[in-house]
């Protein structure tokens, strides 16, 4: 291989171009691919390229105009299981597309979460896919929609992922799931068993996917024509640490509960732990159902009941719609279903 000697610094477009027996504009063109260059001409340079090992440097690219194409893929949190599978469908979808996915995070700050946007502006990103539940504060949504309209005009789009539009006027591209629905079928699930009883553990108010789920909830009881113990919507983080807090923290208060609805797995898991811990068994003593159905769900002791939500697919529809907007049968709003999953953490109350 004709590479440079050690120490001699980094193989130039001038080297290749002395190698190739063209000119250096003649080689600009071959890698930015914007001009017509003869198949013979193209060859001689790439078989340059490869003898020198030569690597593009992708600053002056930019710089030239020549950029890559990417996806930016937003989140809170990369560890969570329910980000890390919709994450490998934006993936798959975006390499299938010839494109490059960049990863942000946000740590659930709304601030950050808005900064990371607007860089993706700067960057030229083709599509930015914000995922997961949104903040219901009107500041947030109002710079969001900014954003929204800003990338429009720059022909890129704003992606929701997980979460509800922010209006029939911004520009976005909206892939949600019946967040609403699987809660409402879930809960319906534990009150035809005989639960009245139940309480509602994790999440935030002003969290699009909390207040999602708990109107499920609520609505579920409504049509049975069971009160609801609004004492027992118990707010939290979606982690299984905070399954383990709040079950400590409700059985040392109440003896009257039946059934525990975790907002998500991670946090059923974190109850089923509690529970064993207190010397509880499941379902016999206590029925537990989640939300999410992650792999781990059917893993956990006993196979957790849940409701699926289709990750990688919201991840792969994230992608398709945003880079093929506008052509024919390609929508800007879909909603994909939820069902629940019946495994067996559920069983009839021994105390009604």
């Amino acid at each position: 291989m004709a590479r440079k000697p050690d120490g001699e610094g980094r193989t130039t477009i001038k080297d290749v171009a002395a190698l190739a027996g063209v000119s250096v504009p003649t080689v600009s063109r071959v890698l930015s691919g914007n001009y017509p260059v003869a198949p013979g001409t193209r060859l001689k340079v790439l078989r340059a390229m490869r003898e020198l090992d030569y690597v593009v440097n992708a600053h002056a690219r930019a710089l030239a105009g020549a950029t890559t194409k990417t996806v930016a893929f937003v989140v809170d949190d990369v560890t969570g299981p329910f980000y890390a599978y919709i994450a490998r469908g934006v993936e798959q979808q975006a390499a299938s597309e010839g494109r490059l996915c960049l990863l942000c995070t946000t740590h659930g700050d709304p601030e950050r979460e808005v900064a990371v946007v607007e860089l993706m502006r700067e960057q030229h990103a083709e599509a930015v896919i914000v995922v997961g539940g949104a903040h219901a504060e009107e500041s947030h949504i109002a710079r969001m929609s900014y954003f929204a309209r800003a990338l429009d005009k720059a022909g890129s789009r704003l992606v929701l992922c997980g979460r509800p539009s922010l209006g029939e006027d911004v520009p976005t591209t909206t892939v949600h799931y019946d967040n609403e629905g699987g809660a409402h079928a879930m809960t319906a699930h534990l009150l035809s068993a005989g639960h009245r009883t139940i309480s509602f553990m994790g999440g935030k108010p002003g969290l699009s996917t909390t207040d999602e789920r708990v109107a499920g909830f609520l609505r579920a009881h409504a049509e049975f024509g069971v009160e609801v113990d609004e004492s027992l919507i118990l707010e939290g983080e979606f982690l299984k640490s905070h399954g383990i807090k709040l079950t400590r923290e409700l059985l040392a208060e109440r003896e009257d509960v039946t059934a525990i609805f975790a907002a998500t797995d991670m946090i059923a898991a974190g109850v089923l732990k509690a529970l064993r811990d207190l010397g509880l068994r499941t379902p016999e003593d206590m029925s537990v159902v989640g939300f999410d159905d992650i792999p781990l769900a059917s893993d956990l002791t006993p196979a957790l009941t849940t409701v699926h939500v289709p990750h990688e697919q919201l991840g792969r529809e994230a992608v398709r719609l945003s880079l093929h907007r506008g052509e024919p049968a390609v929508n800007d709003q879909v909603v994909l279903g939820t069902h629940i999953v019946v495994r067996d953490s559920v069983a009839r109350p021994r105390r009604l």
